[in-house]
């Protein structure tokens, strides 16, 4: 690749959405919808992604604790600790299953207890205050300022006043991809994608160097 002149921002962006413009939502086939039930799958995908644990093993074992029924906060209540513990097993996330299977189930309880099991209500609290929301997602053990990152990244495009939120770690795959890190100039470089899309293929390249080296394989090529 010597020799060649660097591909534009523009290029880049498009090449990055291209290759694995998919967010961690879909890739846990949660089906977003501004409704219960796939917003508390959400935070709990949210709340499995932000460990020190490989992205594909925190949706595995998100897609475990669905399978297993844990859907909405009542049943993730209802299930034993040890069959929490077991389905996040079964998704190889047993470095902090034990930790996380409490978590989970003292997060339900809380979301139960204040907002009635829909964290639409918790949107109404914030009132289209970006800070707000993540300092009441924060409140949920396990969620600490990396989940609510996370969760709000992948919410963007449902609750548009969040947004446009990249997050710490996007700006990291960002940087190694050579965008720019002002939210002005990587706005437009994004122009025309999905919010959300563009923000977990940023962070994708934030974690995994193979994907920096594709897309800009790939930029080139456009």
């Amino acid at each position: 690749m010597s020799g060649r002149n660097p591909p534009s921002a523009r290029r880049i962006a498009d090449a990055l959405v291209e290759e694995c413009g998919r967010t961690y939502a879909e890739e846990a086939g949660i089906r977003l919808k501004d409704t219960p039930q796939p917003l508390y799958q959400l935070l709990v995908l949210s709340l499995l992604l932000s460990a020190r644990i490989r992205a594909s093993v925190a949706v595995a074992a998100a897609r475990a604790l669905f399978g297993h029924g844990m859907r909405t906060p009542r049943r993730m209540v209802d299930a034993t600790w040890q069959q929490r513990v077991d389905a996040l097993g079964e998704g190889h996330y047993r470095r902090y299953d034990e930790r996380t299977a409490t978590q989970l189930g003292e997060g339900a309880q809380l979301v139960l207890d204040t907002w009635q099991g829909d964290l639409r209500r918790l949107r109404e609290e914030a009132d289209g205050d970006r800070d707000r929301l993540m300092a009441g997602l924060r409140r949920v053990p396990g969620i600490g300022p990396a989940g609510a990152d996370i969760f709000v990244c992948e919410v963007q495009s449902l609750w548009p006043e969040t947004g446009p939120l990249l997050g710490a770690k996007a700006l990291q795959g960002a940087e190694r991809l050579s965008l720019p890190t002002s939210p002005g100039k990587l706005a437009q470089a994004a122009r025309g994608h999905d919010d959300a899309r563009f923000a977990a293929a940023n962070v994708r390249a934030a974690l995994d160097k193979d994907i920096v080296d594709a897309v800009t394989e790939a930029a080139h090529r456009q």
